[in-house]
């Protein structure tokens, strides 16, 4: 069996590293840059995790403002072969209630400022992304991780959802209730806003990545609902709860099967993806 790493990109409420045992902290810093934190280096359940915090540990980075080419190669640099990521989201339906859990399988994306994409034309920072990348994007979540996830879910009694498309906006503003109801329109499950570019980035890594959003309120479509900070942060700290527990789940069964095939098949997707 190949071992696995697995990174832990913690969202709003899940900056806390004290999931960890042995952990140690590394400075690092990549050919785009340096990472949003600090690495947190230990392990879960026996198995070697890093932990990155997506905002900064006292969440001073905005969502357009990540630096999300180093986060991701940061934790391909320190080995790591799957992401797991938890992220605080908005509904966009009825039936996804505020304290719901939701497992990505698709996204939208409408951000505009970000970047995409390490294959970035005349800039070159690392001699590993030359050229242009086209990077399949069909299914842009890990399957056999979600089920993992979704596994971990079943062992809660919390309510979660199996399937969820992500709505990914630029942010830091909440939207209208026009632009909220028109995402709801396109598809959207979920509203989110730092989703993309990351599993982007990591899919032209090979790195396996799976989500776990976490509801805390309802966008600005549903009368006599409107999302603000206060709302949003008073149900941040239990649903960070659920997702702490679910990761530790998740993590333990991961370290229980053999990822040999699978780690090979994303090298050879991401590899045959770069002209």
């Amino acid at each position: 069996m190949v071992n696995i790493k697995v990174g832990i990109i913690g969202g709003t409420g899940l900056e806390d590293p004290q999931i960890l045992t042995d952990k140690v902290e590394k400075n690092v810093t990549t050919a785009y840059g340096s990472p949003s934190s600090s690495l947190t280096v230990g392990q879960i359940n026996n198995v070697d995790v890093v932990l990155l915090s997506r905002h900064g540990k006292c969440h001073e980075i905005g969502p357009s403002d990540i630096n999300y080419r180093a986060n991701i190669l940061a934790l391909k640099d320190e080995g790591c072969t799957h992401i797991l990521t938890t992220n605080a989201c908005g509904s966009l339906k009825e039936e996804y209630h505020v304290g719901d859990l939701v497992v990505l399988d698709q996204f939208i994306n409408q951000t505009y400022k970000r970047e995409s994409s390490f294959y970035s034309g005349l800039t070159r920072a690392d001699s590993r992304f030359e050229g242009v990348n086209h990077i399949p994007m069909g299914d842009p979540f890990c399957e056999e991780t979600s089920n993992i996830v979704i596994d971990a879910m079943k062992k809660t009694s919390y309510r979660h959802h199996e399937h969820g498309t992500i709505v990914v906006i630029e942010g830091p503003r909440f939207s209208t209730r026009a632009e909220s109801r028109m995402f709801g329109l396109l598809g959207g499950d979920v509203i989110g806003m730092t989703t993309s570019p990351e599993v982007c980035l990591a899919k032209e890594l090979g790195i396996s990545y799976a989500s776990i959003a976490t509801v805390t309120d309802y966008d600005s479509w549903k009368d006599g609902e409107h999302v603000t900070v206060e709302k949003v942060f008073q149900v941040i700290k239990e649903n960070s709860l659920k997702a702490t527990k679910v990761l530790l789940f998740t993590i333990e069964m991961m370290g229980q099967k053999d990822w040999s095939s699978l780690i090979e098949s994303n090298k050879k997707v991401a590899d045959s993806a770069a002209c």
